[in-house]
């Protein structure tokens, strides 16, 4: 299809949008000290403050090009002359950051964008009296033959040229000074996706070609076909902004050929997770750490795992300034060995009942009567408990008349305690205000009203000794030791604490909070792990650790006659690593379901621990009866059976970074029968 047609100009406007929203949203991290930049600012009408998954995803952005242009500027620091060739520039702030920092010793550097952008930026920058102290040779060219238009300064060019047509680029290119010879650094973040793929790889190839000794930066999305990348993907089409060359190149591995094979001597290419642990020191995640409360940890792993920085080089000089990860990656490649065997299939539930929440507590009142508590939807925190009760045409929502003292938090936990009735403790109602009270929720199954209403009573226990600090992300497992029933509470994380490893016994018969004694290898701290109760004891697997790892390990915490005793297990093959998952344990068999580990070709299925023989096997799940994509993160699952044939999938999803809120819109069913009878 021609360049000019009509339907390519309202995508190419559509794309011209894209560029308000993400300088908006640089303005922002900015503003809340991400980054420094005070010339970003003058691009916009206002500052507005996005949310924090936003001002993340926008500083490793910044951060990820930032250390590439250092590293070009150290790699060729003995050159007397040197360039900077921005595509599809935007409102970008480059020239004028380094200006100000007074790093642009031999350095000259071209925008490059749509004629339209060109304007309008030249129109910002002409208003503004910051700016323009920033040029004091400023002159305007343009062509109307050909509709370019440039703006030159001793340092600054900026063109409006489509990239598309190389010739007419590289003739204003020439026309503007670029020197095709001399030390190039090539930036293209989030661009040339939005071009037809013939047109992308048509850029990079003439870029290779013209560029003898130049550098090419390029910052785009990756894997476009688990639960995340399509709905990635939707956000872009319903914006008119197709991105293309992911479908192509879909993985970091077909990046790095894609630009051998178009010229590029050297290709390094990583995406923002292996960037942000491997290449940011501690000091400085420390500090971006504590900019801003924070609790959105599946949507930035899932973010910078959809996300690449790739650095190709031409000429020796260059190839100093490619991205080098350390000798010892801490974020090793590890994708699920998946089983020969049939995947378990995971289908919407019997009836269908409309359920959109991330964050819930679930817990199985009485056989066919799940409570669901807290979360959060659509229209914010969940004030009403629910409740799905089985009925003979599938399950269905019941109403329910709540008692007593209101409980409004997510990521609290819900636990069942024997005579029917559960225990609810802890949670949040934001990431600075955790909850430490512990509350009895009971019901009455005899009641007239019980087809068509459930009564629900809920009441802070008033509980002695000394209890666990309010913590949300937890775990909290009945253990029955010594003929008394004890609550468990382990690991979460508080306002302050980013991970927390200590366990709490809260005695169910007095609402006593119990020392007991606890001896061997303590779990490391941890955060969004499972613990199920396993005969006396239960068993932890997973979490998010210490510094924002997911881990992979398993402990069993065993009784003794003279309290507990904690022990590792060891695991062939390692599971891959998770957390936010669900886990139940059925016939000696630890069954782990979903969670986020930090590799998108590593979205975790179903892994099946043998706690016998430590034998594990990855189980993919077919997906395909499930009429939206599936994001088994922040979710609650329940056995259906006594006999742990059929687990149900609760709730899930959550912000996908800018491209909207996904949730999983019913709850689903999965037939385990097919791994609890083989043998593993």
């Amino acid at each position: 299809m021609p360049v000019n047609s009509k339907r390519e100009q309202g995508k190419d406007a559509a794309v011209q949008g894209t560029n308000d929203s993400s300088v908006v949203s640089k303005v922002s991290a900015a503003a809340q000290g991400y980054f420094h930049d005070d010339f970003l600012r003058h691009f916009v009408c206002k500052v507005s403050r996005r949310a924090p998954l936003i001002n993340r995803g926008y500083y490793v952005r910044w951060k990820a090009v930032d250390h590439c242009v250092k590293q070009f500027f150290h790699a060729t620091k003995s050159c007397s002359r040197r360039q900077i060739l921005s595509l599809g520039a935007g409102f970008d702030s480059l020239y004028f950051r380094l200006h100000a920092e007074g790093a642009l010793g031999g350095v000259t550097v071209f925008e490059v964008d749509f004629p339209e952008v060109a304007r309008r930026k030249s129109a910002l920058i002409n208003s503004n009296t910051c700016l323009k102290d920033a040029l004091p040779d400023w002159e305007t060219v343009s062509n109307q033959q050909t509709n370019a238009v440039f703006i030159r300064s001793g340092h600054y060019n900026l063109i409006g040229v489509d990239v598309r047509k190389e010739q007419e680029v590289e003739a204003t290119l020439s026309r503007a000074g670029l020197q095709w010879d001399a030390p190039t650094l090539v930036l293209s973040e989030v661009v040339l996706t939005y071009m037809e793929t013939q047109w992308s790889d048509a850029v990079i190839g003439w870029a290779a070609k013209l560029l003898s000794q130049s550098m090419f930066v390029m910052y785009e999305q990756i894997h476009p076909d688990d639960p995340f990348g399509r709905v990635m993907q939707n956000h872009f089409l319903k914006l008119n902004s197709t991105i293309h060359a992911l479908q192509q190149y879909p993985d970091t591995v077909a990046q790095v050929q894609r630009f051998i094979q178009k010229g590029w001597e050297k290709c390094v290419c990583l995406d923002m997770n292996q960037f942000y642990f491997d290449l940011l020191s501690e000091d400085e995640r420390q500090r971006v750490k504590g900019l801003e409360p924070f609790d959105e940890f599946e949507e930035w792993h899932q973010k910078c795992s959809h996300y690449f920085i790739l650095t190709a080089s031409k000429g020796s000089v260059n190839n100093q300034a490619l991205l080098t990860l350390p000798k010892a990656s801490s974020i090793p490649h590890i994708s699920p060995q998946w089983a020969e065997h049939p995947p378990l299939v995971v289908q919407p539930m019997s009836g269908s009942p409309s359920i959109e929440a991330v964050g819930m507590a679930s817990a199985v009142l009485a056989p066919g009567i799940i409570l669901l508590t807290g979360g959060c939807g659509r229209s914010g925190r969940d004030t009403a408990a629910r409740v799905l009760i089985k009925e003979k045409d599938g399950w269905k929502c019941a109403c329910v008349e709540a008692y007593g003292d209101k409980v409004v938090s997510l990521y609290q936990t819900l636990t069942s305690f024997p005579g029917g009735g559960a225990v609810l403790f802890g949670g949040r109602t934001s990431p600075l205000n955790p909850i430490g009270s512990v509350v009895s929720v009971t019901f009455d199954p005899d009641n007239e009203k019980f087809q068509s209403t459930i009564q629900l009573s809920f009441k802070n226990m008033v509980c002695t000794g000394t209890g666990p600090k309010p913590r949300w992300r937890h775990t909290s497992t009945l253990i029955f030791y010594k003929d008394k029933n004890f609550l468990f509470v382990f690991g979460g994380r508080t306002e302050k604490d980013s991970v927390l490893g200590d366990g709490h016994f809260l005695c169910l018969e007095d609402n006593h909070w119990t020392k007991m004694t606890v001896v061997g290898a303590v779990p490391e701290a941890r955060h969004s792990h499972s613990a199920c109760p396993n005969g006396e004891g239960l068993v932890i697997f997973g979490g998010l650790g210490k510094g924002g790892r997911p881990l992979g390990d398993v402990f069993y915490l065993r009784p003794t006659s003279l309290g507990f005793c904690w022990e590792t297990k060891t695991l062939h093959p390692a599971p891959v690593p998770r957390y936010s998952h669900s886990a139940h344990v059925i016939n000696e068999k630890l069954v782990v379901v979903g969670g986020v580990w930090l590799q998108a070709d590593g979205v975790p299925g179903v892994a099946v621990i043998n706690l016998n023989t430590g034998s594990c096997v990855e189980i993919q799940l077919d997906t395909s009866s499930v009429p939206w994509p599936l994001m088994l993160h922040s979710f609650c699952s329940e056995l259906l059976d006594s006999e742990g044939s059929e687990m149900v999938l609760i709730g899930g999803g959550g912000n996908c970074f800018s491209f909207g809120t996904h949730l999983n819109l019913h709850p689903l069913t999965m037939d385990l029968r097919p791994i609890l009878c083989y043998s593993y």
